[in-house]
């Protein structure tokens, strides 16, 4: 049954905060912001039409607060409620909270996020329609001593992963028997945190692997599209900070492959709304289904500059009960598009966060040029929250159109207050391993070293400074 929305919480904050409210207010619908105690004059409390506290800084009393949420999505009267990503995203109780309190939840249903956004019953689902998992369980682990033995049957490298949750989080390399007991509890805590559930599960690690995803809608009717790949291999501690769409690694047979099994699997899941369908490529072009992420992505700007589609505005129509605004064939791909994270972090520094406040932010001009920013000059960068400051997008006719339009802008742009990772983003991008787009999730760890950022440092006009760095910082 459709249902009108016509005013929302967004239950999340920073750049993703903002970019929700950005679609709102182009459709006419109010917005509602919550906001920790640290987060009082944050960018997105200022972008809303109204404003409430949630508690205190602490991610488990603010933002993971459920009733809080609920009692000031009741009391504001919204009609619904949109995660963002990481937080509530992904948690289907707080979906069946939502439901019943009579509101919209603008994402999939919690069934499909139990099923989908579990990553063991959604690797169980994978591999009984024959598509290809990397090996590993399907099922939690129960002890350090199942742990040890499925270890064996794999072999080492292992990965440790959270069963309910993603962007890295609770994500661990076990090399050994002798790592696996640490490693299995600093997983645990961490998912813990994060998603508020301690489930981890084992997979085999593939060595040099790409990280190549599949962006899909689907409606209530049955509907299920595809918006392309994206591109997603360079990262650090297993958390993106590049991602291209197209990727430069598959050719048309593979991707009309690749986007028809994303398609199957979330036709037979049930699900709703958007959703990401992650991959893992080996260097022969076989690839392996890897986890879904039942929301919203970080990246997704790359899609929509490539095609046109704003996807929040997508959600909130299917969240309304309206079939998708367009078909397989309506969807016309052009040029290419690549994504930076703007993080406050020191990469000289093991990728340490970077804390303080923003004395000046100046956002990069040109054509092509696209920012989704989380914060404003004055705004304070803390220790509770993900660094994250923007999203800088460059689109171009070709991947090398984009990728010199990238540069360009990573230069201009201007950032006074906290270390941030702008010079890398420049290495990176210059870097001849990159523009032939010949990466793998290794990349920076194959390559990366913190004086071969120095002379880029001098070309961006922030407060990176490189001395005193030694060459194992």
């Amino acid at each position: 049954m459709n249902k009108k929305i016509n005013k929302i919480l967004v239950a999340n904050r920073g750049e993703i905060a903002v970019r929700i409210m950005r679609t709102c207010r182009e459709i006419g619908i109010s917005t509602v912001a919550i906001y920790s105690d640290v987060d009082r004059n944050a960018y997105h409390v200022r972008m809303a039409d109204e404003c409430y506290s949630v508690g205190v800084a602490t991610v488990r009393e603010s933002y993971l607060n459920q009733n809080k949420i609920i009692e000031i999505a009741k009391c504001s009267n919204v009609t619904a409620i949109h995660p963002g990503y990481g937080f509530l995203s992904e948690n289907p109780g707080f979906v069946e909270l939502v439901h019943n309190n009579d509101l919209i939840f603008i994402g999939p249903g919690a069934e499909a996020i139990r099923l989908m956004g579990d990553k063991t019953a959604a690797r169980e689902l994978a591999s009984s329609l024959g598509i290809p998992i990397v090996p590993g369980t399907t099922k939690p682990l129960s002890s350090i001593d199942e742990a040890i033995e499925v270890a064996k049957t794999l072999t080492y490298p292992i990965l440790l992963k959270a069963s309910g949750g993603g962007g890295g989080k609770g994500m661990r390399i076990i090399n050994s028997d002798s790592e696996i007991a640490s490693g299995i509890r600093a997983s645990q805590s961490e998912a813990e945190s994060a998603f508020n559930d301690n489930r981890i599960y084992i997979e085999k690690y593939i060595e040099n692997p790409r990280h190549i995803e599949v962006q899909i809608l689907a409606d209530s009717y049955g509907n299920v599209i595809h918006l392309g790949e994206r591109e997603c291999s360079i990262q650090r501690r297993h958390q993106k900070i590049v991602e291209e769409s197209p990727s430069p690694f598959i050719d048309e047979p593979i991707r009309e492959k690749l986007t028809q099994t994303a398609i199957r699997l979330v036709k037979h899941s049930g699900y709703t709304n958007a959703g990401t369908i992650e991959f893992i490529f080996d260097q022969e072009k076989n690839f392996y289904y890897l986890e879904m992420n039942t929301r919203l992505q970080v990246e997704h700007p790359v899609t929509e500059m490539r095609i046109g589609l704003d996807i929040v505005r997508e959600q909130i129509a299917i969240a309304e009960g309206k079939p998708l605004s367009i078909t397989q064939e309506d969807i016309m791909f052009h040029g290419h598009a690549i994504e930076c994270r703007i993080y406050a972090e020191d990469p000289a520094n093991n990728f340490y966060p970077s804390t303080g406040r923003i004395h000046s932010i100046k956002s990069p001009q040109g054509l092509g040029i696209r920012e989704d920013r989380g914060v404003q000059d004055g705004d304070e960068i803390t220790t509770y929250y993900d660094p994250i400051i923007s999203k800088l997008i460059a689109w171009g006719n070709t991947r090398e159109e984009a990728r010199k339009r990238m540069i360009a802008a990573l230069e201009d742009y201007e950032l006074f207050g906290v270390r941030n990772n702008i010079a890398l983003c420049i290495w990176i991008m210059n870097h001849t391993v990159y523009s032939e787009g010949i990466i793998d999730t290794n990349f920076l760890i194959r390559y990366f070293k913190p004086e071969m950022i120095e002379k880029y440092s001098d070309e961006v006009k922030s407060d990176w400074n490189l001395s005193g760095l030694v060459e194992d910082a």
